[in-house]
């Protein structure tokens, strides 16, 4: 196949394909005659798995160690188990942080709700004393 067959059938663009090569999670394939990239039928279902992997919040350095664990036997069930939750455990530490942000900026555009006369904006100013302190 082509690379734009193997990208279209796959969702992507034929970019990332390269890019996949590159980073070593997509085998380069062989050219034909007339210099095109050959894929292999199987190089469809290898970036439909790095897009899934990566729609589940895993970085591409981690999809490559899952990329090669999927060649594995059960085993390698337990060290992608031990990725998975330790992916699932910094996606926590994200969210609780996210979370933080949003009710510290909830508190801060409340504030705006005082009369005009009896407020300055404490969202800017709690910003800008922030920014002295870096």
């Amino acid at each position: 196949m082509r690379s734009s067959e193997v990208a279209a059938r796959a969702g992507v663009n034929v970019q990332t394909l390269r890019y996949y090569e590159r980073r070593g999670l997509l085998a380069e394939p062989p050219r034909s005659a007339g210099g095109y990239r050959a894929y292999p039928a199987d190089a469809v279902a290898t970036v439909r798995f790095v897009k899934r992997a990566q729609d589940h919040g895993f970085s591409l350095d981690e999809v490559e160690v899952l990329l090669q664990l999927a060649a594995g036997g059960p085993e390698d069930c337990d060290t992608a188990r031990e990725l998975a939750e330790s992916r699932m455990a910094l996606l926590a530490d994200r969210i609780a942080d996210l979370q933080r942000m949003r009710r510290s900026l909830a508190e801060l555009v409340a504030t705006c709700e005082r009369p005009r006369a009896d407020r300055c904006c404490s969202l800017l100013e709690t910003l800008h004393e922030n920014g002295d302190r870096s």
